[in-house]
This record gives structure tokens, sequence and C-alpha cells, in this order.
């Protein structure tokens, strides 16, 4: 196992994922309910599941594009869906 990349990719995920939308649904879905441990369990593989994806898809493209034009394809994907989101439409 490469630790530097396990370590980067830990870090840059975890505050990635601090305070945005996921973390606040998580904390809805506790709030309403009794049953902490599930909502844990709900939260844990809905992330889990979307990472596994995130993690196939990006090695299918990683396959076909070149980092350089895997760095451009995502930088204006994120800035896409943040226009995408600013207006309202998402």
């Amino acid at each position: 196992m490469d630790w530097k990349i396990f370590a980067s990719t830990f870090i840059t995920i975890f505050l990635a994922e601090m305070g945005d939308k996921t973390q606040f649904a998580a904390l809805a879905a506790s709030s309403q309910s009794k049953s902490t441990m599930t909502v844990l369990l709900a939260v844990v593989l809905a992330l889990g599941l979307a990472g596994i994806l995130g993690v196939l898809f990006g090695k299918f493209l990683g396959n076909l594009l070149s980092p350089q034009m895997m760095r451009y394809v995502s930088g204006t994907l994120f800035v896409l869906i943040g226009i995408w989101v600013l207006t309202g439409k998402g």
C-alpha cells in the first residue's frame, strides 16, 4: 500500500466532505431518528458506494485520458457544477 497516496487522498476527501450537503443531510436524518446506528450505517454505506463508483469511474477515465487532461476535465466539471448550483438550478 502506498501510504503517501492514502494519506493525501484521505485528507483531501475528509476536508472536501466537511460541511457539505451530505454532512448536513446526515445531521438532519440523525436528529429526526432515535436509531443513530441505523443512520450511521446508512451514511457510511452510501458514502462508501459513492466512493467506490468514483474510484472505478476514475480508473476507467484514467485509462482513456492523460493525468493532465483529467485535471482539466475534473476542474471544468467542478466549475460548471458550481455555476449550476449558484444559478439556482442545482
